[in-house]
């Protein structure tokens, strides 16, 4: 519940900022959060239910995952046509902001990481979100050095680009082990075998 809260708080708090400064990376990771904290209600409540229901929830995070790739992508052709760059600054503070708040995420799901494809799904979720805040920081930085809307872009491309192969991956473990009928962990291809 506590993870939930953090990636709500942070959803909102990131959201804003991005649509203020004008940063598709921000946007893009704020709505990665927003996922996120849907993910985390839908974990929670799959948490006793019966393995076939836990991938049936693994499956729904798993489109949930690919339509923010999809949202995203969109949303940096939009920049792209009508946008100057970002505040750097801004995009720093926020960005670090977001990474202390994953990483808390990040190491309280730690050992359930392998618990099951439900729990599995969601701590590949959370390693995303510290990878995408990293991606926020360097376009930060590059674009304080350029001026250049280009850095927020490409992070925000990269953004989608993890949403979207980490999805078609959830998606794909979670269809099998719907066909199955049981949960054998994640075997999409950012985590492995289980």
């Amino acid at each position: 519940m506590f993870i939930l809260g953090i990636n709500a708080v942070m959803f909102v708090v990131e959201f804003s900022a991005g649509l203020r400064i004008g940063s598709s990376a921000l946007v893009a990771d704020s709505f990665d959060m927003l996922g996120d904290a849907s993910v985390y209600a839908l974990s929670l409540y799959a948490l006793n239910r019966s393995m076939r229901w836990k991938a049936g929830a693994s499956l729904v995070k798993g489109l949930m995952v690919l339509g923010f790739g999809l949202w995203i992508t969109a949303d940096v052709v939009r920049a792209l046509i009508d946008g100057s760059a970002p505040s750097a600054g801004a995009m720093g503070t926020f960005g670090a902001l977001a990474l202390a708040a994953n990483l808390i995420c990040f190491a309280l799901l730690w050992r359930y990481r392998s618990r099951d494809i439900n729990m599995s799904s969601t701590f590949e979720c959370s390693r995303n979100d510290v990878l995408s805040n990293l991606g926020v920081l360097l376009a930060a930085l590059a674009t304080g050095i350029t001026s250049s809307r280009w850095p927020d872009a490409i992070v925000a491309s990269l953004i989608a680009l993890v949403l979207l192969r980490s999805g078609w991956g959830i998606v794909g473990a979670s269809r099998r082990a719907v066909r199955a009928g049981d949960s054998p962990g994640c075997s999409c291809p950012d985590c492995g075998p289980a």
